[in-house]
């Protein structure tokens, strides 16, 4: 086999290491990376990730936006940056919590408010697999969590992964629910109501007879938390699995995961719309079909009914 050259690691991320080279030129001391990160992360936090710009930075630390440039060469570079300051590292006290499920949901709860003190974060798009070191250290910490068990490398990557994202779901919805609270000046409990009263008003038995249900049981007011539910869920789930192993049953087997391709999704979709059309036609024919017999039928009766009074 040939060496195969490793590839150089992005700006951004070589920044978020501590491994990119330094500008040659600039403002001395007034201006590092960490600064302009910092003062990103300030406005964010303050007005929303739409308030941040190289301009809106450099105005707010007191220098041109072209002097910015020398120490982040790109906006893409900065928004990585400022998640990985946003995110930070876990919380030790994760590590006083006992077994590996007690670990885990200590890492969902911090998660949660992480979210929840930096909303914006979650507006960033996700590009792969976190390779900054404070991304890393969540993983590994709920990779550790686990590090006991009989689970397999992969069946713990599994379990992170779904607590991880269980957590930024949780997180979307209670930031939606904060962001609406600023823009109306409803509490938490008021902006619930509010939903709750919408749906009351559109949602019908005969077209969501479940969800209207549902709208009719307060589901929309409870002041149970759904995400905490599911979570525990999974995790009972997770605990079962391990007991069965404890057991010498075997590991479940699942099929590879694949990157899906946009153009197979597409084909699969014309695909699904092809059949969706198909079926429908098939059952425009069967119901003229259905209206045909029937006018046979009164036809038939109107013919014999004439026939009796002459």
């Amino acid at each position: 086999m040939t060496d195969v050259e490793p590839p150089e690691l992005p700006r951004g991320i070589a920044l978020a290491w501590g491994v990119a080279a330094d500008p040659q030129r600039g403002p001395k001391r007034e201006m590092s990376v960490e600064k302009i990160v910092e003062a990103a992360v300030e406005l964010a936090d303050a007005e929303g990730i739409g308030a941040v710009s190289m301009a809106a930075v450099a105005a707010k630390l007191g220098f041109t936006p072209m002097s910015l440039y020398r120490y982040v060469s790109a906006k893409d570079d900065l928004l990585l940056l400022m998640q990985e300051q946003a995110t930070g590292l876990p919380p030790e006290s994760h590590l006083e919590a006992t077994g590996w499920r007690e670990k885990l949901v200590a890492l969902y709860e911090e998660q949660v408010l992480l979210y929840l003190r930096h909303p914006w974060v979650l507006s960033l798009p996700i590009t792969g697999s976190p390779i900054t070191p404070n991304s890393s250290a969540w993983l590994d910490a709920s990779l550790a969590a686990l590090e006991e068990t009989p689970l397999t490398a992969d069946e713990r990557m599994a379990v992170a992964l779904a607590i991880t994202g269980d957590a930024r779901w949780c997180g979307i919805v209670q930031a939606g629910y904060t962001e609406q609270g600023r823009g109306t000046g409803l509490s938490p409990s008021e902006v619930a109501l509010r939903e709750a009263t919408l749906y009351d008003r559109v949602i019908t038995a005969d077209e969501f007879p479940a969800l209207r249900r549902a709208v009719d049981d307060d589901v929309f007011q409870s002041p149970a938390d759904p995400f905490r539910f599911a979570v525990d869920r999974v995790l009972d789930g997770v605990a079962a699995y391990i007991s069965d192993l404890d057991r010498g049953e075997p590991h479940a087997t699942v099929d590879a995961w694949v990157a899906l391709d946009p153009a197979e999704l597409a084909g699969d979709r014309r695909l699904r719309e092809a059949q969706k059309a198909v079926r429908e036609a098939e059952k425009a024919l069967r119901d003229a079909r259905k209206i045909e017999r029937q006018a046979r039928r009164d036809a038939g009766e109107r013919l014999a009914k004439s026939r009796r009074s002459v």
